[in-house]
C-alpha cells in the first residue's frame, strides 16, 4: 500500500493512527491494572470473609452430638450466593457448608492461603490447633464477568471518542494547513505570464523558506524575461533611423544610376529593407504585448476606434477591398486603444497579404467583444492552422511576412482574458481563412499580469 501524495492525509493518517495506538495500549494497560486491583480487592474479600465465619462455625458445631454429619445452613431467603464455604476437620471430614456450595469443587486443603483451581479462586484458613478448617471459594466466571465489563466500560467511549478524535485530527491538520493551500492557489491562479512575487504571510515557518527561495527565482526569471523583451524593443527601435536611412540611399540609387544591374540591385536592397523594417516593426509590437500595459483604467466604446483604424487601413490596401460591419449597440471595452489597433492591423495585413486578388477583407465586431477578420483563400490545412500562431511560423504562404503577427495577437488576447481562434474554411463557407479574437467586455480585469512571457 503506497502513502498518500496529500501532505494533509499523511498527517491526518499519521497523527490519527498514532493517537488510536497510544489510546489502545493506555486503555489496555488501564485494563491491566483494573483486573489486578479487583483480584487483590476479592482476595481481600476472601481472606476477610474466611476469618468472618471461622469463629461463627465454630460456635455453631460447639454443641453439636454427632461431628459427622455435616450440616448445611438454611436459607432465609432466597438469594444469589457468591461466596460458598465448607468447614473441615483435621481428617477431611465436611462439617459445615454454606447452602449452595459444592464439596465436589473444593480440592484437599493443602494449609491456609490463596488457592486456584481451573473454576474457583479459594483461601484457606484454620483454627490455632488446626483442627477446625475453613475453605472460601469464589467462582471465575464473576471475575471474568466483571472484567469483561470494565473493558466494555472503557472500550465502548473509545468507539465514540476516536472517530470523534480522528475527524478533530483532520479538521487541526487541515486547518493548519490553509495557508499552504492558499499559498499554492495563488500559484496555481498565476496566469503563465505573471511573474510577480508571491505573498508569503502566514505560511509556516518550514515552508517560508521554500516561498521566498520560489519568490526569488520568479524575480530572477522576470528580470531576465525584462532584459530580453528590452533588447527587442530597443533593437528594433535603433534600427529604425538606419533602415530608413538605407532605404532611402537605395531609392536614390535607383533613380540616379543608368545602370540596369545596379538599378535591379538597389531595388532588391530595397526590397530586403523593407522587409527588416517590417520585422523591427513586429518586434516591437511584440515587446509592447509581452511588457505593456493593455487595459484601461476605464470601458469605452471600441466602434469608433476601429471605424478610424479600417479608414486608415484601407488607404493602405493596395486597391483591395475592406468591408466592415458593426454592431448598432456600443461595444465598451477597457482594451487599450493602442493595443486594439495592433490587433486589428495585424491581422489585416496578414488577410491583406494572403487573401486571392480581387477579393475583399471582411473585419466585423459583434456585440459580444468578438473581433473577426475574414478572407478568400485556399483552406489551410488542420496541421498547418494549428502551428500559425506561433513564432515565425508562416505556414505554407508564399506572400512576403515576418511570421510575427498572428503570435502577437494571440499574446494580446491571452494576456488580456481572451483567446485567438482560426479557421479554415471560414464558418459558413467551403473555403477561406478567419480569425477571431475575443475581447474583453467592460472593466473587468483579469488577474494581474505584470511579467513577460517566456521566449
Amino acid at each position: 500500500m503506497t502513502a498518500p501524495r496529500s501532505l494533509q492525509a499523511r498527517l491526518a493518517i499519521g497523527i490519527g493512527l498514532l493517537l488510536t495506538l497510544l489510546w489502545l495500549s493506555a486503555t489496555t494497560i488501564t485494563a491491566l491494572v483494573l483486573r489486578h486491583q479487583m483480584n487483590e480487592f476479592s482476595d481481600a474479600a476472601l481472606q476477610e470473609t474466611a476469618q468472618r465465619l471461622l469463629p461463627l462455625a465454630l460456635s455453631e458445631i460447639a454443641g453439636r452430638d454427632d461431628d459427622s454429619v455435616t450440616q448445611r445452613l438454611g436459607v432465609i431467603r432466597v438469594h444469589h450466593e457468591l461466596f460458598t464455604y465448607i468447614l473441615r476437620d483435621a481428617e477431611g471430614r465436611v462439617l459445615l457448608q454454606s447452602h449452595t456450595a459444592d464439596p465436589s469443587v473444593f480440592p484437599r486443603y493443602d494449609g491456609p492461603g490463596f488457592q486456584w483451581t481451573g473454576t474457583h479462586r479459594l483461601f484457606n484458613d484454620e483454627t490455632l490447633d488446626g483442627q477446625i478448617r475453613i475453605t472460601v471459594a469464589e467462582p471465575l466466571i464473576y471475575r471474568r464477568a466483571m472484567a469483561r465489563r470494565v473493558q466494555i466500560m472503557m472500550g465502548l467511549p473509545l468507539l465514540l471518542v476516536i472517530p470523534v478524535a480522528l475527524a478533530a485530527v483532520a479538521l487541526a491538520v487541515r486547518a493548519s494547513l490553509a495557508p499552504l493551500r492558499r499559498f499554492r492557489s495563488a500559484l496555481a491562479a498565476r496566469g503563465a505570464r505573471d511573474l510577480s512575487p508571491l505573498p508569503t504571510g502566514g505560511l509556516p515557518a518550514e515552508i517560508t523558506p521554500l516561498a521566498e527561495t520560489l519568490n526569488d527565482l520568479l524575480t530572477r526569471l522576470k528580470a531576465a524575461f525584462e532584459a530580453e523583451r528590452s533588447f527587442a524593443a530597443n533593437a528594433a527601435h535603433e534600427l529604425r533611423t538606419p533602415l530608413a536611412g538605407a532605404i532611402a540611399q537605395a531609392q536614390r540609387i535607383d533613380i540616379e544610376t543608368a545602370d540596369p544591374g545596379a538599378r535591379k540591385r538597389a531595388g532588391e536592397i530595397e526590397a530586403t529593407l523593407k522587409r527588416l523594417t517590417r520585422v523591427s516593426e513586429r518586434l516591437m509590437q511584440m515587446a509592447r504585448a509581452e511588457g505593456g500595459r493593455l487595459r484601461g483604467d476605464h470601458a469605452a466604446d471600441l466602434r469608433p476606434v476601429v471605424r478610424m483604424i479600417v479608414q486608415d487601413l484601407s488607404r493602405q490596401a493596395g486597391g483591395k477591398t475592406l468591408e466592415l460591419e458593426l454592431p448598432e449597440t456600443p461595444v465598451c471595452s477597457d482594451l487599450d486603444p493602442d493595443a486594439l489597433g495592433i490587433v486589428l492591423r495585424n491581422l489585416t495585413d496578414n488577410a491583406l497579404r494572403h487573401g486571392l486578388p480581387d477579393t475583399p477583407v471582411r473585419i466585423g465586431l459583434s456585440p459580444a467583444g468578438r473581433l473577426s477578420v475574414a478572407n478568400e483563400t485556399a483552406t489551410v490545412p488542420a496541421d498547418v492552422l494549428d502551428g500559425l500562431a506561433q513564432r515565425f511560423e508562416r505556414g505554407t504562404a508564399r506572400a512576403e511576412g515576418s511570421g510575427l503577427g498572428l503570435a502577437i495577437v494571440a499574446t494580446i488576447a491571452d494576456r488580456t482574458g481572451g483567446a485567438l481562434r482560426l479557421f479554415s474554411p471560414s464558418p459558413g463557407r467551403g473555403s477561406g481563412f478567419t480569425a477571431e479574437v475575443e475581447l474583453p467586455l467592460g472593466g473587468e480585469s483579469p488577474p494581474p499580469d505584470t511579467s513577460p512571457p517566456a521566449a
